[in-house]
């Protein structure tokens, strides 16, 4: 079985964006989800609007992205519009929060591990393609925040995010035993990605590589140089592709960055991911400098 492409240009530019997509060889058809990281107040690594403007005109897209699950500056959907103006995406962008307002939608995930729903913005349903454009960077609780997470916690509407943490219960859910967590994200990713089945696409930004997300305002800066841009139709190979980079990196920050995967067990969210089937952490890189 031919293992996916992952592509990969150590060149971080909105250019090079552009030119890693186009390798995919996809056309993301009819109305184009582009789900990223609209940036936490206060956040100094979060992926700008100006760098991804092109790639957004580019798929002709609408920028989506859901509340939050705690406390913050996109907890809210009246605040979480404030940002987004304040952030600058509103001036460059149609952006949709897809759980503004409810009913959530109800996803079935029928092979899930720990969950077997995922309760995600309801306007999602509007949409026939998406682009995931992610920051790759660390994460205080999932280890690393890349395309999988993206998939699952990014996509989820706040009550969804509660859920996903709580592992099938929205109490005490960032309480739960660490290893469902992580599992369940990859049951929430596996019901996005199949619901656009070959209709998505992936592209992962290694650049300002702090340990913490684009979700904390008080984020640690980055302790790694900036490394590349990857684009996949896998998102499980692309997310273990930048994990493979930062570990065979001879970066001396790396070993923060390591640490921080590790003591989350976050490589735990790849290996269950592979366990559904829903991609594979197989894959061939291919440079296109």
């Amino acid at each position: 079985m031919e293992k996916p492409k992952v592509f990969f240009t150590k060149e971080i530019t909105p250019e090079s964006v552009i030119k890693i997509y186009e390798a995919l060889g996809i056309q993301l058809d009819g109305k184009v989800a582009v789900k990223l990281h609209s940036g936490e107040q206060g956040n100094q690594n979060y992926l700008r609007p100006e760098f991804v403007k092109e790639i957004v005109e580019h798929v002709g897209g609408t920028v989506v992205e859901c509340n939050t699950a705690y406390d913050g500056a996109r907890d809210t959907t009246e605040k979480h519009q404030k940002l987004m103006a304040d952030h600058g995406w509103t001036n460059y962008f149609d952006v949709d929060l897809m759980d503004g307002e409810g009913p959530d939608l109800e996803l079935d995930i029928p092979n899930g591990k720990q969950i077997q729903k995922n309760y995600v913005g309801k306007n999602l349903k509007n949409y026939n393609s998406m682009l995931v454009l992610s920051h790759f960077k660390g994460h205080p609780m999932g280890g690393f925040g890349g395309a999988l997470k993206q998939l699952s916690i990014g996509v989820a509407s706040s009550y969804g995010k509660k859920y996903i943490h709580g592992a099938g219960s929205t109490e005490n859910y960032f309480g739960t035993e660490q290893n469902l967590f992580l599992d369940s994200m990859a049951d929430a990713a596996s019901s996005i990605h199949n619901m656009f089945s070959k209709h998505i696409a992936y592209i992962n930004v290694m650049c300002n590589l702090s340990v913490d997300c684009d979700c904390c305002a008080n984020a640690e800066n980055p302790c790694m140089k900036d490394i590349g841009v990857l684009a996949s139709l896998d998102p499980i190979a692309i997310d273990q592709a930048c994990v493979d980079l930062i570990y065979n990196s001879t970066d001396e920050g790396k070993e923060h960055f390591v640490e921080r995967i590790e003591s989350r067990n976050g490589l735990r969210t790849i290996e269950t991911a592979n366990e559904l089937g829903f991609g594979t952490k197989d894959y061939e890189l291919i440079c296109i400098d």
